[in-house]
């Protein structure tokens, strides 16, 4: 919203307008507005969470500490959900089709998360909404993720193309053409994403279904492209709902990955830095720099209060929220594909659990006797078991997840 006030006003030559015309300055203020709302007003909304009696119910799992968290007030992530739009509205160039995507992403996986809460608290469900209506919303999100992606005219990618022979004429449907230049760039929609550590780092999603023929599998391509993107939309989002389950687990981990994410979208939205780094160049991509920056504000207020002993859970009103947050932004950037590097904590947390229950069920059915890989699913209740304090276990985590962010970012440059 200010971006349009303050761009009118540069018109006017208004002193100081013009710097809204930077999206450094836009998203320094995004952070720091994100930052005041989760730390002012997150206090106020714990307390009134505290006085609406609505607590977290804890099953007993026989780990250390377990049963003091009860009644620790839940659906937190109403704080972070708000602690990232509202600096949004107000910084962000509300006309890109990125920032449009990420604020439905938000609010609709946010809400879904606030319906299983509500029964959770309010119904006395344990249960919380059915799992196939999650999955519905989750399913349904990616289906306007990915044909937004796919078929709006303002979505494309930037690529090269060499000429047979140096030309100064313009040519239609390409830019950037001066005398004697051997390649020039055309805007094109495209299925292609990033494939880390490979020289030649772009592929097709056409790829996928090359056996149907060249002309059918561009065809095609669009349905596997939506396939995908539901697919990583629901992995990612439910993972980071797992790995919510110690004090400031998640959270941290999610300002870690929102930190590298902004930087994967300031290079990819560049079109100087993506030309010397050798990746794919995407118009637009900069303004989400600006919502990360928001989302970073808002996960780290909050990692205020839910840090060791948590004040507030954040709830699946936020947990769901930031994991899909996470997927689509790494899908609008092309590089999705990093995800199981860069979101390796949740990756591997949501990973333990598949291994625990197909293992189990599988030595059961052998032998009659369910068998187990790891004392207790997921991953961080294990080395709960193992006698390992909560905040040792989460702070080793949110240095693996450092140390995995900086192998993400690196590998922009290992082919």
């Amino acid at each position: 919203m200010f971006y349009y006030i303050f761009d009118y006003l540069n018109e006017l030559d208004f002193p100081g307008a013009g710097m809204f015309q930077y999206i450094s300055f836009r998203s320094a203020l995004a952070i720091i507005t994100s930052l005041i709302i989760s730390l002012v007003y997150g206090k106020k909304i714990i307390r009134l969470l505290q006085r609406q009696q609505i607590g977290e119910t804890i099953r007993d799992l026989g780990l250390e500490g377990q049963m003091q968290k009860k009644g620790t007030p839940t659906m937190g992530g109403i704080i972070i959900i708000a602690s990232i739009l509202i600096p949004t509205l107000l910084f962000a160039k509300l006309d890109n089709i990125y920032i449009i995507l990420m604020i439905i992403t938000t609010v609709w996986l946010g809400f879904i998360g606030f319906v299983d809460d509500y029964i959770k608290v309010f119904k006395k469900n344990k249960e919380g909404l059915a799992g196939r209506f999650k999955i519905l919303g989750q399913i349904s999100l990616g289906v306007i993720v990915a044909l937004t992606l796919y078929l709006n005219d303002d979505i494309v990618i930037r690529e090269k193309v060499k000429l047979e022979t140096p030309t100064s004429q313009i040519v239609e449907g390409v830019s950037n053409v001066n005398k004697n230049v051997k390649f020039v760039t055309r805007d094109i929609k495209s299925t292609k994403t990033t494939i880390p550590f490979f020289k030649h780092n772009e592929g097709d999603y056409a790829n996928l279904v090359s056996f149907l023929g060249k002309e059918a599998s561009q065809r095609w391509a669009w349905l596997v492209f939506v396939i995908a993107v539901i697919f990583i939309i629901t992995a990612v989002s439910n993972s980071a709902n797992m790995a919510d389950g110690l004090d400031g687990l998640a959270t941290g981990s999610s300002a870690i990955i929102g930190f590298t994410l902004a930087i994967l979208a300031y290079l990819s939205g560049h079109v100087i830095y993506s030309e010397y780094l050798n990746i794919m160049y995407i118009p637009n991509t900069g303004e989400l720099v600006v919502f990360s920056s928001a989302f970073i504000g808002a996960t780290i207020g909050f990692l205020w209060y839910n840090s060791y002993p948590a004040q507030v859970f954040m709830g699946d009103t936020g947990s769901l929220s930031i994991g899909g947050v996470i997927a689509v932004f790494a899908i609008i950037i092309h590089k999705e594909l990093l995800i199981p590097i860069l979101c390796g904590v949740f990756f591997v947390e949501s990973l333990s659990v598949i291994l625990q229950v197909g293992y189990f069920k599988h030595t059961k059915r052998k032998s009659g006797k369910g068998k187990r890989i790891f004392l207790m699913a997921p991953l961080h209740h294990h080395y709960q078991k193992l006698g390992y304090h909560e905040s040792k276990i989460v702070t080793r985590f949110w240095i693996i997840g450092i140390l995995l962010a900086v192998i993400t970012i690196v590998t922009l440059k290992i082919r």
